[in-house]
Formats: structure tokens, C-alpha cells, sequence
């Protein structure tokens, strides 16, 4: 039983406990209410005289005051802004060399694909010119050996008539030239 009594009294503190805290907050919430909104009051108006707003009723302290906090303040913008332009100056100055560096290698392949084609183009023109003298040398062997064969085989252009047609020629060349005559 006094087991019982013990509990009791100590939940009965506890709920007195918890009645007593529930009335302390209520009361420091309205004073953390009026200290938060006096505070944000007075930034508002510090935020006015910083626009250059409700300067009026400012005493000349208070306008040095300002003025002194605006020029601190624009220090601090102006030395962050240099600072990202510097920053940005840099990032660009080395894109600007990476760029530089690309631009080189590919002005480099560029006049070494230059230099491949026209080597390329000077081959086939160097094979064109031997495919046109091996061509017209043969024209010509072709001319003198079937000029030659009709000074053998008579000279005066006429053929036997017991001799077939293109029998003397097939006499003096092989076989291989006789596709190209025809």
C-alpha cells in the first residue's frame, strides 16, 4: 500500500509540475514577442535609411552613422565583385589557352591532311603520266611492228588472195598483242 501512495504522490507532483510550466511559457513567449518585434522594427528602419528613405527626422550623427555603414558596405560588395571578376578572368584565360592549344593541334592535322592529299594527288598524276607514256609506247611498238609486218609481208598493202586476212600479222606477233589491234 505505501507502494501505491508513493506513486501517487509522485505523479501528482509531476502533473503539478507540468501545469506550473505550461504558465511560465506562455509568459515568456509574449515577452520574446515584443523583443522580436521591437528588433525587427528597428531593422526596417535601418533598412529605409539605407534606401535613403525617412531621412527627415535623422540627426546629422545618425546620417554619418549611415553613411558609414553604406561606404563599409559597399567596400565589402566591391571587393567580392573584384574578386569574382578576377576569378572569372582566370577561368577565362585558361579556356582561352586550352582553345589556343586545340586550335593548334587541329591547324597541325589540318596542313598534314593537306600534305597527304596533295602527295596523294601527286601520285596519281605520276601514274596517270606513266600509264600515258606506257600507253602511247605501245601505240608506238604497236604502229612499228604492224608497219614492220606489211614491209615483210609485201609492202604494198594488199593481201594474196589464197593468204587469209590478218594471217601475216598473226605471223610476226604473239598472241596477247593481236586483242589490242582489232
Amino acid at each position: 500500500m505505501e507502494r501505491i501512495l508513493e506513486r501517487y504522490e509522485r505523479y501528482c507532483y509531476a502533473e503539478r509540475q507540468l501545469q506550473a510550466n505550461e504558465i511560465e511559457p506562455t509568459g515568456n513567449w509574449t515577452l520574446e514577442y515584443s523583443k522580436l518585434k521591437a528588433r525587427m522594427d528597428v531593422l526596417q528602419r535601418n533598412q529605409k535609411h539605407f534606401m535613403g528613405e525617412d531621412l527627415a527626422d535623422l540627426s546629422l550623427k545618425e546620417l554619418h552613422s549611415v553613411e558609414q555603414q553604406i561606404d563599409s558596405g559597399l567596400k565589402l560588395i566591391r571587393s567580392r565583385k573584384n574578386q569574382l571578376m578576377l576569378q572569372s578572368i582566370s577561368e577565362l584565360q585558361k579556356k582561352d589557352k586550352l582553345l589556343k592549344e586545340q586550335n593548334n593541334l587541329l591547324a597541325k592535322k589540318v596542313k598534314e591532311k593537306e600534305k597527304l592529299l596533295s602527295q596523294e594527288a601527286q601520285c596519281r598524276e605520276q601514274q596517270q603520266q606513266l600509264n600515258n607514256d606506257w600507253n602511247s609506247s605501245n601505240v608506238h611498238l604497236m604502229q612499228t611492228l604492224t608497219n614492220s609486218s606489211y614491209q615483210m609481208g609485201g609492202g604494198s598493202g594488199e593481201e594474196d588472195e589464197d593468204t587469209p586476212t590478218g594471217h601475216r600479222a598473226n605471223a610476226l606477233l604473239p598472241t596477247w598483242m593481236l586483242r589490242h589491234l582489232h
